[in-house]
């Protein structure tokens, strides 16, 4: 009995050994595997501080260019012979749209009151003095007026005639210099596209020469052809929207006209003109 106490106390202890040599193996283990971690976590915000530093240090570096030397670099890469001449449309175009521009809102007249004016001079001062108020208003409509009132004597029936006549004068010179402004809205997009065509030419010689398709040297080849297409299309869009514009405005400055031609003949009728 005794014997038997004592072997099942000693694989008893035997199993206790072994049990608390496993959990301290276990332990230890565990601890080796935190340590590791602790370590890898300590490292990696170094490393992940390094590229962030990088990645933030190219942003500044890229933010930092300013519109003027992209647009530069842009221009230098599209090559300087068709960018150039993509460059001469819009400043030709632009000069061109911003001169139609001050001399049609120069144009504009308030119709309304120089009617109102004409008429009180009429009642007052006869048709000399209306023909004063037409030369100290500025417009094609004043114009207009005047040489209506210049030729009252001769009759409802010529007055009728002048004004017409007068009327497409004016809208002649209100559709001056349009046509060019729309030549260079159809030559700049034109002259990207013969700078990007030229651009793919030369980028096949290239490949030719080198005698293999690499992807760096088609990607860099078809980006710098294209870049005149971008170029000459941005010019496009930028005068048509000056061109729209000015259209609307000179459709605005004649429609003006007719209604103040009928009010003026109205006008002369009240005030006794005869055919």
């Amino acid at each position: 009995m005794m014997k038997k106490l004592f072997a099942f106390i000693a694989v008893f202890g035997m199993l206790y050994v072994g049990a608390s040599n496993s959990v301290v193996a276990q332990d230890q283990t565990e601890d080796t595997t935190a340590t590791e971690q602790v370590a890898a976590e300590e490292t990696a915000p170094a490393v992940d501080l390094t590229a962030d530093a990088e990645e933030e240090a190219a942003a500044e570096a890229e933010a930092g260019k300013s519109l003027h030397s992209q647009l530069k670099q842009k221009f230098i890469e599209g090559g300087p012979t068709f960018m150039s001449t993509v460059l001469i449309s819009l400043i030709l175009g632009l000069a061109l749209a911003l001169e139609r521009v001050i001399y049609l809102n120069l144009s504009t007249t308030n119709t309304k009151k120089l009617l109102v004016n004409v008429e009180e001079a009429l009642d007052n001062g006869g048709v000399e003095a209306a023909k004063e108020v037409c030369r100290n208003t500025r417009g094609p409509v004043a114009s207009i007026f005047y040489q209506g009132l210049d030729r009252s004597d001769e009759g409802l029936d010529v007055v009728e005639k002048t004004v017409v006549s007068y009327g497409g004068v004016q809208a002649g010179l209100l559709e001056k210099g349009l046509s060019w402004i729309s030549l260079f809205i159809a030559l700049a997009p034109m002259l990207g596209f013969m700078g990007t065509v030229i651009g793919m030419i030369a980028a096949f010689d290239a490949i030719e020469v080198a005698g293999d398709i690499s992807p760096s040297l088609v990607a860099g080849g078809i980006k710098v052809a294209l870049i005149t297409t971008v170029s000459g299309l941005v010019v496009a869009i930028i005068l048509q929207i000056f061109y729209n514009y000015c259209i609307a405005k000179i459709d605005s400055i004649i429609n003006n006209m007719e209604d103040a031609s009928i009010s003026l003949i109205d006008i002369l009728v009240k005030h006794n003109l005869k055919k």
